[in-house]
């Protein structure tokens, strides 16, 4: 690495540090932070919610909120397989049929009652407006077939392995069809109604969301009185915020705010694996800088992914070049744990490809977001210019980034981070299919788009893990999108509360209590 590149790297860190270190100092002074009882539990994200349209997002921190509100058919409780949830059964009848049954009473938190008529509106809806983000994953299904008061068919347009992966996740929670029909879905997404354990109170856009417990809950009776998810984009803000008291849980703790956090009587953290993969997504259709894959292969070994991870997340976080990690179905474990970086050979591939003279790219990056993402898409931009490609820095709170993000208007690349709440390689690569992939991608390649589809409908377990591998390799040579690390997460903790942060970065309140 040049002493250039270095010399900025160090000058990075000292700044992050510095910031880190003075903002809120005041707040604590040494102080232990008080502890208590209280029935009121408070969470301070680096964003807020993007919307109640469970069908219209696909943001992992909106989904984290919502599981409390909404309930899906079945829970996907890993190595144990799936567990009811709204369905008290289920059973696969032939490759395209399942049958399911719902537990009787449960009640909608404006008093309705649960039937399979609010399954059919729900999944039907995704599966067949394709003007929504969430419809690529929910597609396959062909009908919601109503049986009885509390039975019903899913019926699959192809054979459907994971189906229930697919019940398990974003855009399943059951949404209630009599409220919606009879009020319009503006009213709706002002005043959600869902099935959960916690209905919404008040929410003060990118400030806070109040929730408080749904007495006629169908499972056990909720563990708070209210529930508070407060956005504070500012790392520093949230750490001074959990020092001070203000909040009891605090996500994406800068590496350089532990020994704070450390030396504060009453507070801690812990460091947990997630399944979310940082990645920079490029153009790949002609017309693009990026179009050639000369250029995508310059920009993958000009970024250091190691010392990203080792300089500002203080090594939370596992170098990949795939975005199926270890623990999803299609795991390509060869790819995982690996990198490339070869600035020399960057310079080559640039010349080879007509750019010995450099070129302008531009990188769109959300602020407060990820751990560290506005430093990292900084440090990426340094690499970058090392081996001659100029980068023009757009940083973007969330909310914006986010409208551009659904609005698919990026230009040459973009910075973001991928979870997999399935769990399965098919969500993790169906972006990357032909007809998912325009104006973000635009990928395009046969051989990949041939192994995806045969794995999607794949019923024979072993032979679609190595469809997902394969279509894995090729992708990591095609570059559509650039992998650079696992994400580990560093979330802050008052020591009032038992907390065990998930895999799947879901803030199931009931599963956080008091000691």
């Amino acid at each position: 690495m040049k002493k250039s590149l270095l010399i900025y790297i160090f000058i990075l860190i000292f700044v992050i540090a510095g910031c880190s270190n003075n903002k809120g100092e005041k707040a604590v002074e040494g102080k232990p932070v008080e502890q208590s009882d209280s029935k009121r539990l408070v969470i301070a994200n680096g964003t807020d919610v993007t919307s109640f349209d469970i069908h219209n997002h696909n943001t992992t921190s909106t989904e984290a909120v919502h599981v409390n509100m909404f309930n899906y058919l079945v829970k996907n409780a890993g190595k144990d397989g799936f567990k009811p949830d709204l369905a008290e059964s289920w059973e696969n009848i032939n490759d395209t049929t399942w049958s399911f049954k719902l537990k009787e009473g449960v009640k909608f938190h404006n008093g309705d009652e649960l039937t399979a008529d609010d399954v059919k509106f729900t999944l039907e809806r995704v599966a067949k407006d394709n003007t929504l983000l969430e419809y690529g994953a929910y597609k396959q299904i062909k009908e919601v077939a109503v049986k009885g008061k509390y039975e019903f068919e899913i019926i699959t347009e192809n054979p459907e392995p994971a189906l229930l992966n697919r019940l398990s996740r974003i855009g399943s929670g059951i949404l209630p069809k009599s409220y919606i029909e009879k009020e319009g879905w503006d009213v709706f997404l002002n005043n959600p109604v869902g099935t959960g354990p916690y209905k919404l109170k008040e929410w003060k856009k990118d400030d806070r969301l109040t929730l408080v417990a749904f007495e006629d809950y169908f499972g056990e009776a909720a563990k708070w009185e209210e529930v508070v998810f407060r956005s504070i984009p500012e790392d520093s803000t949230r750490v001074s915020e959990l020092l001070a008291g203000g909040v009891d849980i605090a996500v994406n703790i800068p590496p350089t705010d532990l020994q704070r956090i450390e030396s504060t009587d009453g507070v801690s953290y812990k460091t947990s694996p997630t399944q979310r993969v940082m990645m920079l997504v490029l153009r790949t259709a002609s017309g693009n800088v990026t179009a050639d894959p000369l250029v995508r292969e310059a920009i993958d070994l000009a970024i250091d992914k190691q010392a990203i991870v080792d300089s500002l997340i203080g090594g939370a976080g596992k170098v990949t070049r795939t975005r199926v990690t270890p623990g999803n179905v299609g795991a390509n474990e060869d790819l995982y744990g690996t990198t490339l970086y070869d600035p020399e050979k960057a310079k080559e591939l640039l010349a080879k490809a007509g750019y010995a003279d450099g070129l302008t790219l531009t990188l769109s990056s959300p602020n407060g977001r990820y751990l560290k993402d506005k430093e990292t898409a900084e440090l990426m931009a340094a690499m970058l210019s090392e081996v001659g490609i100029k980068i023009e820095l757009e940083l973007l709170e969330w909310s914006a980034f986010n409208t551009k993000y659904q609005e698919r208007s990026f230009g040459d690349m973009f910075f973001i981070g991928y979870g997999n709440s399935m769990f399965d390689g098919s969500l993790a690569l169906d972006r990357l299919k032909f007809e998912n992939a325009a104006k973000e991608t635009d990928y395009n390649n046969p051989e990949t788009e041939t192994l995806l589809n045969a794995a999607e409908s794949n019923m024979n377990p072993e032979e679609r893990v190595k469809q997902y591998q394969k279509a894995q390799e090729l992708i990591a040579e095609d570059r559509p999108q650039v992998y650079l690390y696992q994400l580990e997460a560093i979330t802050g903790m008052n020591d009032r509360i038992d907390f065990q942060p998930r895999l799947d970065e879901m803030f199931y309140v009931d599963d956080i209590t008091l000691k």
